[in-house]
């Protein structure tokens, strides 16, 4: 189950919390450290997932077909006219409210029904509690916090509690989320991911599958730390900058410039 991710996301949304409620009215306008949305789309993009999650809006009439991370957009895009008073209002009515939504999906029968997220991919509900801490890890620390994000605060260091919950989901992600990555994928690759929260696995194709595993022999191994893996297996920053490549490096290359966890 994925009551580390429940309790990381709450950890998350602390120190969020804490950061937000401090901010000047320029603040809201700076640029994030996800390209393109400054801090007040950001937060209205958090804020609005966690309101879907506690209480979601009607289906429409036909289903939208579009990828996830524009279905993102269009949440952020309905919130366009909104004061930051009125984004920060909502992320702090339903960002707790969302945390006890997913603590009760690690009870079952909810914890193994398997559910579909748009194109990223089918889980069972109990690993929606790892997509939002790995949400909340990565907003924080990377969009909202140097050097990428705007702001400079004295957190405590990730820890295990912190970083595997998050490396997890990228690692359950990884093989659903981009359905043509399998064929970049000429040989098995091992992820060597350094400190908190980290290990190693073999991301090995077979088929038209990738599978994360924990053995097996590989072509090339990519060496990273795993706050840097959040940062460059989003692709906001190359992962040339921030991971090191043992073996077949042609293997490796081919399939890191494909790869992008959402």
């Amino acid at each position: 189950m994925s009551q580390a991710a429940v309790d990381g996301l709450r950890r998350a949304v602390a120190a969020t919390t804490a950061i937000l409620v401090d901010l000047s009215e320029n603040d809201w306008s700076r640029p994030s450290g996800c390209s393109g949305w400054t801090v007040r789309d950001l937060v209205a993009h958090i804020g609005s997932n966690y309101k879907e999650t506690v209480d979601p809006s009607p289906p429409p009439p036909e289903p939208i077909l579009l990828p996830a991370e524009r279905m993102m957009d269009l949440l952020v895009d309905a919130r366009a006219d909104w004061t930051h008073e009125q984004v920060l209002e909502e992320y702090l009515q339903y960002a707790p409210a969302a945390i006890e939504v997913l603590a009760s999906m690690q009870q079952e029968p909810l914890a193994s029904t398997r559910i579909p997220l748009a194109d990223l991919g089918e889980y069972p509900m109990h690993q929606l509690a790892d997509a939002f801490a790995f949400d909340g890890y990565c907003h924080l620390r990377v969009d909202l916090l140097g050097p990428l994000g705007p702001f400079t605060r004295d957190l405590d260091a990730p820890t295990a509690a912190d970083l595997g919950p998050t490396i997890g989901w990228m690692l359950a992600g990884l093989p659903q989320m981009q359905p043509g990555l399998v064929s970049h994928l000429r040989a098995p690759i091992r992820l060597e991911i350094t400190g908190p929260g980290g290990g190693s696995w073999v991301l090995d194709p077979r088929g038209d599958e990738i599978h994360v595993v924990e053995d097996g022999e590989a072509a090339a191994a990519v060496t990273t730390d795993g706050h840097d893996f959040v940062i460059w297996g989003t692709c906001r920053r190359p992962w040339r900058e921030l991971a090191t490549v043992t073996g077949d490096r042609a293997v490796a290359e081919t399939f890191l410039d494909e790869l992008n966890i959402i």
